[in-house]
């Protein structure tokens, strides 16, 4: 599931694009799963349909960096871990093509509002664009308002498509 940054408002513009500026995007590694981990523990912290578990969070972190067929970008100021985002390709009937699932995208409470969003979204479909995928989609909490008009701002478009899932265990 992914979530937005809710935006800060800030009066000095030059300040914004210096706190901006000072964020790298680059691939995660394992010794940024600590930090990933506790940012997916404020991810799940407002998704009414995830259950926050740190061993089930590493595992599918593990899984994720060392797949392929993934991206698993951090952003990051001053050597510390302030945002992530994951996406995984999937081969997309509708386009005839691979496309890819955003399934995680958070910020750090604090460095919300300075465009590490928006950085993370960009690198993600540069990392795309790269692996020849022609569509990205996402899921986002429909009650989440400031999420919604992150991605509208960002550039995605609500589709009319009804995200629903199914638990596998012993008895489905």
């Amino acid at each position: 599931m992914t979530r937005g940054p809710n935006a800060k408002r800030s009066s000095d513009n030059d300040s914004l694009s210096a706190l901006t500026v000072s964020v790298t995007t680059r691939s995660a590694r394992f010794e940024d799963i600590v930090a990933i981990v506790d940012l997916l523990e404020d991810l799940f912290s407002i998704e009414k349909d995830f259950t926050f578990d740190e061993e089930k969070q590493r595992k599918g972190l593990k899984l994720l960096i060392t797949d392929d067929r993934c991206c698993v970008l951090v952003a990051e100021r001053q050597q510390n871990v302030v945002g992530m985002c994951t996406v995984q390709k999937m081969v997309s009937t509708a386009e005839g093509a691979n496309a890819g699932l955003v399934e995680d995208l958070i910020v750090d409470k604090q460095e919300r509002g300075y465009g590490i969003g928006k950085k993370l979204l960009f690198a993600i479909g540069e990392w795309a664009r790269r692996q020849g995928l022609t569509r990205l989609q996402l899921l986002a909490d429909h009650t989440n308002q400031s999420t919604l008009n992150f991605y509208g701002l960002s550039g995605w478009n609500k589709t009319g498509l009804l995200g629903l899932r199914k638990e596998l265990n012993d008895h489905t």
